[in-house]
């Protein structure tokens, strides 16, 4: 999943520390720091969270593309 490398990109393009998002998380830097490295996963409520925060859709954070329809 794209999920950790999606997130450090969005976070750095919209200039927001990992010590932010940890604040609004209510969880440590090294939890966040985790995430984007692949370590471990948000739960869900983290993730729409993140998602909220990074203001992006979940599709877009965790890296979802939908095959396109062949007609």
């Amino acid at each position: 999943m794209k999920f950790g490398i999606n997130m450090k990109r969005l976070r750095k393009s919209k200039r927001i520390s990992q010590a932010s998002i940890a604040k609004a998380l209510e969880v440590s830097q090294r939890t966040i720091s985790h995430y984007e490295n692949g370590t471990c996963q948000p739960n869900l409520d983290g993730l729409c969270k993140i998602a909220d925060i990074l203001e992006v859709s979940i599709d877009e954070l965790i890296g979802r593309e939908f095959p396109k329809k062949q007609y």
